[in-house]
């Protein structure tokens, strides 16, 4: 044996027993969610609360459990780590099979390795599918029986929109787009650069979403923090932690909103017609902080980040202050737990759902590894009305750790099929799952028409 080796079995072994570390939330996690979330002191520490579900995977035949009225089945299996979900018009689902890009300037030293191990120890560290897969139910049973790869060789892909006759596709460092006509299977196009997006060593957070205006002229991208709170300096986060205005014409972009440390899943509001995103906030806080979010976002808006969390709670870790920025950030609309790594949002516009459910929110949230106990690993649904959240969430699939607190599955995106139903995509479980009412409420006929 290699002198390397016993001190990597030593560091592992550490790093086993780290995967507890940490003090308890001491703030229930219901309290962590709504319009006005409790925010106790922030408590840090050199080594912050890890608790990290071992990704294993789903046994055969087994499935998350669904919310109280409704069914889950397979909508694809055996997917090569899916993260983000999308629908065409002819029904057909795309989904991006990803993982992070080469990072090599992400955090160094001891505490960044650790942490690296911990994602690694949540199935978070696999090589990159950098493919967008296409799945078709042809016999509408609820499952894709056709699947083919649309178009690989990309670069960590995660966001899609598609806008006059091309599939737009957020790389890892840039927007690229295909030539897409209805019923394509394949496209052999080469991908042509429309405009970069924040990229380079560090890029921290690698996923960048992507939603078309609503008139086809413009793209709307999401671009997540280079660091947890701006410890790479702020001159590292040029662009970053945002939500940039492409307009495809001239192939320029534009800051449409700020502060904003990790978002995700941008979305119209149907009622409203406001863009919403989900916000994964700051972490080593505490098990209780920050609590992770979804919000309208303004034209020029800015968020806090990094300087202030929900308004005018200060973070001073980061240096130096800026109060001018702290009095005009916008306390977001909906917070979303602590820690629950909210990275899917999308709006019921189907009518499948009981009329309850009509143009409310569904979210993936990944799930945590800074609180103890974990929180997140489920999709939610935010009630709406009137273009604004109107109750507390409910659950609508839970069951993705097992009894030993393994991660069987961790839902990302989340989008709406051509039927209504509610596609979830699974990271950890290699799957994209079908949510749809169950048989009572279809009995019944208690379902909603669809929107519009």
């Amino acid at each position: 044996m290699s002198s390397l080796a016993p001190r990597l079995v030593l560091i592992g072994a550490l790093g086993a027993a780290l995967a507890g570390c940490g003090q308890d939330a001491a703030v229930p996690i219901a309290q962590g969610y709504g319009p006005e979330p409790t925010l106790p002191a922030p408590s840090k520490s050199w080594f912050p609360t890890v608790k990290v579900s071992k990704a294993v995977g789903w046994k055969e035949g087994a499935a998350p459990t669904a919310g109280a009225g409704m069914a889950v089945g397979e909508f694809a299996g055996g997917l090569d780590h899916p993260r983000k979900v999308y629908t065409l018009p002819n029904g057909d689902v795309l989904v991006a099979e990803t993982a992070e890009p080469p990072k090599p300037e992400d955090g160094k030293g001891v505490k960044a390795w650790f942490q690296s191990f911990f994602m690694a120890r949540a199935g978070a560290k696999v090589q990159s599918a950098n493919r967008i897969t296409l799945l078709r139910d042809a016999d509408g049973d609820g499952k894709a029986e056709v699947r083919s790869t649309l178009v690989k060789d990309l670069n960590s892909p995660f966001g899609m929109a598609l806008a006059g006759g091309r599939l737009y596709i957020a790389n890892a460092d840039a927007i690229v787009s295909v030539p897409y006509k209805d019923g394509d299977t394949e496209i052999s196009a080469k991908p042509e650069k429309l405009v970069d997006l924040p990229g380079g060593p560090i890029n921290h957070h690698w996923t960048k979403d992507l939603v078309a205006g609503k008139d086809g002229t413009k793209l709307y991208a999401t671009v997540g923090s280079n660091s947890n709170a701006a410890e790479n300096g702020i001159e590292a986060e040029t662009n970053r932690a945002a939500v940039l205005e492409v307009d495809i014409a001239s192939k320029q972009a534009r800051l449409f909103a700020s502060g904003l440390r990790n978002p995700n899943g941008p979305s119209w509001q149907p009622d409203s017609g406001a863009l919403w995103v989900a916000v994964n906030e700051r972490d080593e806080l505490g098990p209780d902080l920050v609590p992770d979010y979804m919000t309208s976002v303004k034209d020029g808006g800015f968020y806090g980040w990094p300087y202030s969390y929900y308004g005018a709670h200060v973070d001073d870790r980061v240096k130096p202050e800026r109060p001018d920025l702290v009095a005009k950030a916008i306390v977001p609309d909906y917070a979303l737990g602590p820690h629950t790594a909210s990275l899917g949002l999308t709006f019921n516009t189907g009518g499948l759902f009981p009329e309850r459910y009509r143009n409310g929110a569904f979210v993936g949230q990944h799930g945590s590894w800074n609180r103890k106990p974990q929180s997140g690993y489920k999709v939610i649904f935010v009630p709406f009305k009137d273009g604004k959240p109107s109750g507390p969430p409910e659950d609508v699939l839970t069951g993705f750790l097992n009894g030993d607190d393994e991660a069987q599955g961790r839902p990302v995106g989340v989008a709406i099929d051509k039927a209504g139903a509610l596609l979830v995509a699974d990271d950890v479980g290699n799957k994209v799952w079908r949510v749809t009412p169950g048989q009572a409420a279809a009995q019944k006929g208690d379902v909603a028409r669809p929107a519009g």
